[in-house]
């Protein structure tokens, strides 16, 4: 996966380091508290979010602690 992540990068001009971590696990609560597609829209609000100036790490404990308290539909 790190060389996806670097071939991406190059391709859209970009040299930023992040937690991939943070954005997998984000992006499994959301898929687990919702529905598999809400995964990848919430890591790209995150994404808009971190670029609007917000802190990555507060973003990610946002979107988990929503997460969590989802209700669920099972």
């Amino acid at each position: 996966m790190n060389d996806w992540i670097a071939a991406v990068q190059k391709e859209l001009g970009l040299d930023v380091s992040f937690d991939n971590d943070a954005i997998l696990d984000v992006a499994r609560e959301a898929a687990h508290a919702t529905e598999r597609k809400a995964a990848p829209v919430t890591t790209y609000l995150m994404g808009v979010a971190v670029a609007h100036g917000a802190n990555p790490a507060d973003v990610a404990a946002k979107i988990e602690k929503l997460a969590k308290g989802w209700p669920s539909t099972t």
